[in-house]
């Protein structure tokens, strides 16, 4: 038995997530969307997984295109986040409208992001969200301090002073 929805819901608001833009090019297009569950998997080899609603585009392109980009976001990319998140435009294309990008087999790495470019090893569905695997390719390591998400909105990581 599972704890309540909502419940649960409220517990995770309270875990901070680096915010992620996974994109993905190939036969079933260019898209993209803001991502929070991303993580490493393993360095033997180097593998990420990241958790796409089943039922979005982005989680159908990526299973389709057999590749994904985890761009990890800078701290002051809040607009990039935003332009990102929610419902896909009808042109998904749109989405990238105006973003400095550089074009990768596994999709479009955004500017100033630290970027895993992924081959699709395998995915499985898990209740509502696709569970994608992928091993890296290439890595983007840009060095900026990340943008996070925690109970409902962006934050800044700063070290802890003692």
């Amino acid at each position: 038995m599972s704890v309540e929805r909502e419940v649960f819901l409220a517990a995770m608001r309270q875990v901070a997530a680096t915010v992620t833009v996974v994109t993905t090019d190939g036969p079933a297009g260019r898209a993209g969307a803001t991502v929070s569950a991303f993580t490493s998997l393993t360095a033997d080899p180097p593998s990420v997984l990241v958790c796409l609603r089943s039922d979005s585009r982005i989680a159908r392109a990526v299973i389709e295109n057999r590749a994904f980009c985890v761009n990890v976001l800078p701290e002051d990319a809040i607009e990039v986040a935003r332009a990102f998140a929610g419902s896909a435009p009808e042109a998904p294309a749109d989405r990238f409208c105006g973003l400095s990008v550089k074009d990768s087999p596994q999709g479009p790495i955004l500017a100033r992001a630290t970027a895993f470019s992924c081959a699709l090893n395998d995915h499985m569905i898990h209740g509502s969200h696709a569970i994608c695997i992928g091993s890296v390719l290439e890595l983007t390591n840009a060095g900026e301090k990340p943008l996070t998400y925690l109970s409902g909105s962006y934050h800044i990581v700063r070290p802890h002073q003692d």
